[in-house]
């Protein structure tokens, strides 16, 4: 796997406005953001996609699903958020490392695009 500009924020190569950061995940706004608070969980260990995760990624992949709420709370996104996780090239994934968007801070229509 090459390696991403996520990759660089874990590694602190390039700056990031971190929200949340533990052993295992880290979570920051995202750049381009797409509602009036947009940030993205990743997990620290690099994995493409969802479609990657393994039965051996199962904690990891609990873990961050916990993280997600945590993080929402801190956003103060107590109305209401959505999570999003983009897989592949038609699911509208651009950066090859697994991440969520939690996407909050206005009412959010269906379907999504």
């Amino acid at each position: 796997m090459a390696e991403t500009i996520f990759k660089k924020i874990i590694d602190r190569e390039i700056p990031a406005d971190i929200v949340y950061e533990d052993d295992l995940c880290i979570a920051f706004h995202d750049v381009q953001p797409q509602a009036p608070v947009h940030v993205l969980l990743i997990p620290k260990r690099e994995i493409e996609n969802v479609a990657a995760l393994t039965e051996s990624d199962r904690d990891l992949a609990g873990h961050l699903l916990v993280k997600v709420h945590e993080v929402a709370k801190l956003l103060n996104l107590e109305s209401g958020y959505r999570i999003v996780a983009n897989c592949g090239r038609d699911g509208g994934q651009s950066v090859d490392h697994l991440h969520i968007h939690i996407l909050g801070g206005r009412s959010l229509t269906w379907p999504p695009g």
